[in-house]
């Protein structure tokens, strides 16, 4: 079997089962002699910025000595982001070999009527791969909720992490912040720690009572002291030390903050982490495709905000940052997001928006989809279902433009798939 081959075959599965549940990874991984349960786990869910949080706390440990796992999704810059060890992705070969070993468990199950998904495969198979290298922590993301979330499996973690929570996926998750964050409180385990920074009241009620409920110790953020915040990033003031943060934007001191009362957690469970672990730690993350700059000449920004409250942050950006540009934005966006709320938040700030679709995948809406719906906000709007051809006219149109930005928002996909052209471009 080839690298090629192993991606096909995980791509062949399902994305999404046909119901909620875990009795079908539980199953797996049973066959698999639950490597799971060899791991310890910090376990982030939220809506927004589980993605940096996840980050963030595992730099941390890494710096801090510990052999760190980490496991995100979707991926940016290729399938071994989703699964490293110390910053180092999963090799080719390893996601061979276990492909190899673990798929004929899923025909099995098949042949059962016991239908696997891609995320569910995904996940046993770092499970596998992290307990096989003997991992010290794992930070596990979830993928969609929490409490049905495939890698839920787990035992109570080190800390359960609730990052902020808005309306996303209400199809499957509800339609309201209050069965949301019910949802996403699933992570949290009896006799465990919570880790949650307060937001809207409904939510809080949901994660204080549930954290109360299950026997769990709770940590909260407090506010960090900005020194410095530019387009680079901010410094931030923490126990005497100042601490460079490279992730931009105010959510990012925010998320921050978060990732620093998870630390309190994590030293009162006996890990040991000191003040130069959490510098160190921080100064150095890089994440793709988080308000990031690739470029100045022209400016070329790449964000993957794909709801509400993503936008949201992206747009307090743009009005701390960029607010003297005129912003020229590739956008994609998928059905089954809230569109109007997410393009209502961006309405006066852009100069000209260009949509297109997200390629590969079924859940895409048309270029003159998106158009029709942003009509309702901005005037200077032009279709374009490439994507490529898209980003490419934003380019030559910035090139003619002074004081513009090329800005790529709506999607994770589109940002990956745009931002691997970009750089290859670039070369």
């Amino acid at each position: 079997m080839t690298y090629k081959e192993a991606l096909e075959k995980i791509d062949s599965l399902l994305v999404f089962g046909s119901k909620l549940g875990l009795d079908r990874i539980e199953e797996l991984l049973q066959l698999m002699g639950n490597p799971q349960d060899n791991i310890k786990f910090v376990h982030v869910a939220g809506t927004n910025g589980k993605g940096s949080v996840s980050n963030m706390t595992a730099r941390i440990l890494t710096a801090a000595g510990y052999k760190t796992g980490l496991f995100t999704s979707p991926h940016i810059t290729g399938f071994g982001e989703r699964m490293q060890i110390d910053f180092n992705k999963i090799s080719q070969q390893e996601v061979i070999e276990l492909t190899e070993r673990l798929f004929p468990l899923v025909e099995r199950l098949r042949a059962e009527d016991k239908i696997i998904t891609e995320f569910e495969f995904v996940t046993a198979m770092a499970f596998e791969w992290f307990s096989e290298q003997e991992v010290d922590v794992v930070v596990l993301e979830t993928g969609l909720g929490g409490k049905f979330d495939a890698t839920n499996v787990i035992k109570t973690p080190l800390c359960s992490v609730i990052t902020s929570i808005s309306l996303d996926h209400t199809a499957v998750l509800g339609d309201t912040l209050a069965k949301i964050a019910e949802e996403k409180c699933g992570i949290i385990k009896d006799s465990g720690a919570t880790v949650f920074a307060f937001q809207e009241d409904s939510v809080n009620t949901v994660v204080t009572e549930t954290a109360s409920k299950r026997n769990n110790v709770l940590y909260t953020p407090f506010n960090l002291p900005v020194l410095l915040s530019d387009i680079t990033g901010s410094i931030v003031s923490y126990d005497g030390m100042e601490i460079k943060l490279p992730l931009v934007g105010m959510h990012q001191v925010n998320n921050l903050a978060l990732v620093l009362a998870a630390v309190q957690a994590l030293r009162s469970r006996g890990l040991s982490i000191d003040n130069d672990a959490i510098r160190n730690g921080v100064e150095c993350v890089k994440i793709p495709a988080r308000f990031e700059l690739l470029s100045n000449n022209p400016m070329v920004i790449f964000d993957g905000g794909h709801n509400p409250g993503g936008l949201a942050a992206l747009s307090s950006a743009v009005d701390k940052y960029l607010s003297d540009k005129k912003i020229i934005c590739v956008m994609g966006m998928l059905k089954d997001k809230d569109c109007r709320s997410a393009l209502s938040v961006l309405k006066g700030k852009i100069y000209k928006l260009i949509t297109t679709t997200v390629a590969e995948s079924p859940r895409r809406q048309t270029a003159e989809e998106l158009k029709e719906t942003a009509s309702e906000y901005f005037d200077n709007i032009v279709a374009d279902e490439n994507a490529v051809n898209a980003f490419k006219a934003a380019l030559k149109f910035a090139e003619e433009t002074k004081d513009s930005v090329v800005l790529v928002c709506g999607s994770l996909y589109l940002a990956a798939q745009l931002r691997e052209y970009y750089l290859n471009e670039k070369e």
